[in-house]
């Protein structure tokens, strides 16, 4: 069985708690509550060394054989009683967790439906994987707000193949989520180091205790986060991988310097206006959060540090504070690259992003703080490109060309050529055709940073291609016919709503209504006769 087979399995276990009046926002949190202590003993059972086991009375062989009352009432014991445990880690995953099934019989199905799973045929996945594709099913097929939490895998699997995180590096997302960037850094790093095993004992300790760092602000998301990592071998400091708090706050504050910055920070403007902004340390104030993210990112890079963070359009063209954030940002960093992202990869619908990829100082001197942008290589995925959704997935190898011309150098400075026709739309002509490939078709272009200051005002929203589905004014008519067109088609819609008038017994007021048109043209009421 696949782990999609068995992920959808588990989604449809949700049915149970929606019959106890469980609702969507609150599905995967009550699951993975019994999930999490589920996969403890799957590991435990395969070998698999668990760093975090939970205590005796607290473990899925305490459940599994009762019924009833009995295994309700010892659940909700098992869950206050992890909440007290002297792991730190586990106190923190079940601090305030409590079940809302009040059906006995639900929990009692939920526990016999995990039990019947065939969690073997898994194990070269990984009970991390299986966890995170809930995670995904969650964000894609809820209308909760949980896809604000979730990153597709394919856009983090892209970025983290452009960035390279290396093992010794501090890598940092201050907008964590369920913490699918540091996971995937994370496995990236094992891939190129045989699972840690290249490492000296020293240096696997330090990935998986001090390598990783996240913050999270709502309580039950870093809950869902904590899991994921434990399950993926990450277990972070006392706190865990994941931070709780506001990164825009104290805990942003706090944070030491990174070598590596991954994130999509949350859309919108801070509820009450800034009152979420707390920083002192952020030299323009705004209510923007993203433009609040993009100053704690680039600030808290360490020099030579990179970064990648997703953004929406207005972070590139907001005027006033905005624009003085991006100068900043591009003088205190070398913002190398831009990947405008096509529509619908995202669950909140319409929203139009970017990922930005930007290295701290130059290559040549990673102190420098003025100047250090002098080009920006932008690669427009969105323009003639089709609304991905359920119908139409967003793959890897809608990326692989963006990666391709990306390069080898994580820091952005790999040999680049202008040009790419990846995307080239089809020829309405003869099929044997091929479109002329000009720099105004091409996806891949660079721009100065003279260019963006003189003729874009340090706007970064830049775009270049023709989209096809917009007229082009210089395939219009000429005027006189277009408004010739309108006039035919005003006065026969005219002649058609006097019929209806008239077939509707209203011949007064329609001969009263055009009279008052032809008065208005300044025609002859003669004319009417």
């Amino acid at each position: 069985m696949s782990t999609s087979n068995i992920v959808q399995k588990l989604w449809n276990l949700c049915d149970v708690l929606r019959d106890d009046g469980i609702n969507y926002s609150d599905y995967v949190t009550e699951l993975v509550l019994l999930l999490f202590i589920k996969m403890e003993y799957e590991n435990t059972e395969q070998g698999v060394l668990v760093a975090h086991k939970l205590p005796e009375g607290c473990r899925w062989t305490d459940l599994n054989e009762l019924s009833g009352l009995n295994l309700l009432n010892k659940y909700k014991q098992v869950l206050l009683d992890l909440s007290k445990s002297d792991d730190q880690l586990i106190a923190t995953i079940y601090n305030d967790a409590y079940t809302r099934l009040r059906e006995p019989r639900h929990l009692e199905q939920l526990v016999k439906s995990l039990d019947a799973l065939d969690w073997f045929s898994i194990q070269n996945d990984g009970l991390g994987d299986l966890y995170e594709g809930l995670l995904e099913k969650n964000a894609t097929e809820t209308k909760s707000g949980a896809g604000q939490y979730f990153t597709p895998r394919v856009l983090i699997d892209s970025i983290v193949r452009c960035i390279k995180p290396q093992a010794g590096e501090i890598i940092q997302d201050p907008a964590a989520g369920t913490a699918g960037f540091l996971i995937a850094a994370d496995t990236y790093i094992k891939s190129e180091t045989d699972d840690l095993f290249d490492l000296s004992p020293e240096q696997a300790k330090f990935q998986k205790t001090k390598a990783f760092v996240g913050v999270e602000l709502v309580p039950n998301t870093r809950r869902l986060a904590l899991m994921n990592c434990m399950l993926h071998g990450m277990e972070g400091d006392n706190e865990g991988v994941i931070h709780q708090g506001n990164a825009l706050g104290e805990a942003g504050a706090s944070l030491p310097r990174a070598d590596i910055i991954l994130a999509n920070p949350p859309f919108g403007t801070s509820k009450g206006g800034d009152a979420s902004i707390t920083r002192d340390d952020l030299t323009y104030k705004t209510s923007n959060k993203q433009l609040a993210f993009l100053q704690h990112i680039y600030r808290n890079l360490k020099p030579g540090g990179r970064a990648a963070v997703v953004l929406p359009d207005n972070v590139l063209f907001e005027a006033g504070i905005g624009t003085d954030i991006r100068r900043d940002l591009m003088d205190k960093c070398n913002l190398h690259t831009i990947l405008r992202l096509p529509t619908g990869i995202f669950y909140a619908a319409g929203v139009k992003t970017n990922v930005l990829f930007f290295t701290k100082g130059t290559a040549a001197n990673p102190d420098q703080d003025q100047g250090c942008t002098e080009n920006v290589w932008v690669y427009d995925l969105r323009t003639n490109m089709p609304s991905f959704g359920k119908r139409t997935p967003f793959s890897p190898q809608h990326l692989a060309p963006f990666e391709a011309l990306y390069g080898d150098k994580a820091e952005g400075t790999s040999h680049r050529k202008e040009g790419d026709w990846s995307f080239a739309p089809e020829n309405d002509g003869d099929k044997d055709e091929t479109a002329e490939q000009n720099m105004e078709n091409s996806r891949w272009r660079v721009f100065s940073r003279e260019w963006i200051s003189e003729e874009k005002g340090d706007s970064l929203d830049i775009s270049w291609i023709r989209d096809s589905d917009n007229i082009s004014a210089e395939d219009l008519p000429e005027p006189h016919v277009l408004a010739g067109e309108a006039m035919t088609e005003l006065t026969e819609a005219l002649r058609q709503l006097d019929e209806l008038m008239q077939a509707l017994g209203e011949g007064d007021e329609a001969s009263a209504q055009k009279k008052l048109l032809l008065d208005v043209l300044g025609l002859d009421s003669e004319v009417q006769q």
